[in-house]
């Protein structure tokens, strides 16, 4: 008996001391650099934004921020290295409607479900798409572009970031709204569909306004429309496609980061508090803004439902607007 007591003792001196190690380990992460994919290439809108808030969170916080590029297939690469990561915390991805809402009804047979093995954590800002075109281009607004197409079907070219992506969506949304038939152009990321649509290339970009707004405004891209249903904060002189006649037209994009399914919460919860701290200050707002994005700070409960009724009616969406991966 007295051999007994001992032992259980002993048990609970060790579970009582175990507690506290515990405790202590959640209050000092991270305890090493937290790695963020990115999931497309350098220079485009989610690659530009994620370095911004990679940047503002290591300044504020003192901890290390690693941005490393997985690009490929639409964005859903760097996803699927994302999902398959060890659910500890050090590992998260820029998410958004691309890769995480859209690809999954484009491309069969990924190998992660957005809404089981990916968690939300920050949702950091949300952006309309933009259709331009070079300055030398004959194109001066939408209804130019449409007169064209419809006497020469097929003939104007469009270059998006790739395949399954919203931008991909609002191209065929485009020629659909106005029953027009253009020849879509997928590259392997913002900046060399850009760069095309620069040099006359392809007819016409379409791009988030991250990735085309320095170009914009340095005069060598002319936008024709954003696709929100009102017009951008950053680009308030460029009217919207319901204001040149697309009755109904409402395509945008968001931006958020995920972790594993899994990670601990109250590591996510603590991630989710010092991003949103961020997304308050004046700075890191004009940081976003400067970049043609609109930030908006979320609870992870708000998030969640938001990410969770996007992915539901997607489906519809993408049927709708006739977008295929070949």
């Amino acid at each position: 008996m007295y051999r007994t007591l001992i032992t259980c003792t002993t048990l609970a001196l060790a579970a009582g001391a175990a507690a506290p190690v515990l405790a202590q380990s959640a209050d000092q992460y991270p305890g090493k650099p937290i790695r963020l994919v990115i999931p497309f290439p350098p220079g485009g809108g989610t690659d530009i934004l994620s370095r911004v808030i990679a940047n503002k969170l290591t300044e504020a916080t003192k901890w290390t921020i690693v941005p490393e590029n997985k690009a490929g297939a639409g964005g859903t690469i760097g996803i699927t290295e994302a999902a398959k990561a060890p659910a500890t915390g050090y590992e998260m991805v820029m998410g958004q409607k691309d890769n995480l809402i859209l690809g999954p009804y484009l491309y069969k047979n990924l190998p992660w479900n957005p809404t089981k093995d990916l968690t939300p954590v920050a949702h950091i800002a949300y952006t309309p798409v933009i259709i331009a075109t070079s300055v030398n281009s004959p194109y001066k607004s939408i209804a130019d572009v449409v007169a064209a197409a419809k006497a020469s079907p097929s003939k104007i070219t469009y270059g998006s970031p790739g395949n399954g992506t919203s931008i991909h969506i609002a191209g065929h949304m485009f020629e659909k709204a106005a029953g027009v038939q253009l020849t879509h152009v997928p590259y392997k990321g913002s900046n060399p569909a850009l760069m095309d649509a620069i040099a006359g290339n392809v007819d016409l970009l379409v791009s988030s306004i991250p990735s085309a707004i320095a170009q914009i405004k340095a005069g060598k891209l002319r936008p024709l429309a954003v696709t929100s249903a009102k017009r951008s904060t950053s680009l308030p002189d460029v009217p919207t496609m319901q204001e040149q006649g697309m009755k109904g037209f409402d395509v945008s994009t968001w931006y958020g980061l995920f972790m594993p399914a899994g990670t601990p919460a109250d590591i996510t919860a603590k991630m989710n508090a010092e991003v949103n701290k961020l997304l308050a200050k004046p700075e890191t707002q004009e940081a976003i803004l400067a970049q043609g994005a609109e930030p908006k700070a979320m609870s992870i409960a708000e998030f969640d439902k938001m990410y969770r009724a996007d992915f539901s009616n997607s489906k519809a969406v993408v049927e709708a607007s006739g977008a295929t991966i070949q």
